[in-house]
């Protein structure tokens, strides 16, 4: 049977479980037409480049489907009618990667990376402009007197 990669977006005052429901629904259909679901990744609720049906947000599921093009037109027709699904695609492929996808690899990296010093802060650069907020005892940034200073052209 051809394999297919679905991903849907839903309405985002759904919960969880209820895009998980949406998601048992596709399985029941593709279960019986005599396929099943192999793949299933919650990617959770990101926001979207525009607005769809006045929603900023929605939930993303895929799905990565085993069955036959019958069953597959039906659970596109099914989710085209699903009112809490917004958008829909199905693309068919040669193998269905059973490793997670670049989006869960993603979150993954981004909880592992260190998130510890960054270097040190320019004084004044993203202050608010009405002074220093916080004092900076670094010699490239402390204040240097007048004699410190180098005389400016001409003035001796």
């Amino acid at each position: 049977m051809p394999l297919y990669e679905t991903v849907l977006l839903a309405r985002n005052d759904l919960t969880q479980a209820q895009v998980e429901a949406i998601a048992d629904q596709v399985a029941g259909i593709v279960g019986e037409a005599g396929g099943e679901v192999r793949k299933r990744e919650y990617w959770g609720l990101r926001g979207l480049a525009y607005k769809i049906k006045k929603n900023r947000k929605a939930h993303y599921m895929l799905l990565g489907l085993d069955c036959t093009p019958a069953a597959e037109k039906e659970t596109a027709r099914q989710l085209g009618l699903h009112e809490d699904v917004l958008r829909h695609m199905t693309l068919r492929i040669e193998t269905i990667n059973e490793e997670p996808s670049a989006i869960l690899a993603k979150r993954g990296e981004d909880r592992d990376r260190d998130r510890g010093f960054r270097g040190p802060r320019p004084a004044g650069r993203f202050g608010s402009g009405r002074g220093r907020e916080r004092g900076d005892d670094r010699e490239e940034f402390r204040a240097r007197s007048r004699d410190e200073l180098e005389p400016m052209g001409g003035e001796e």
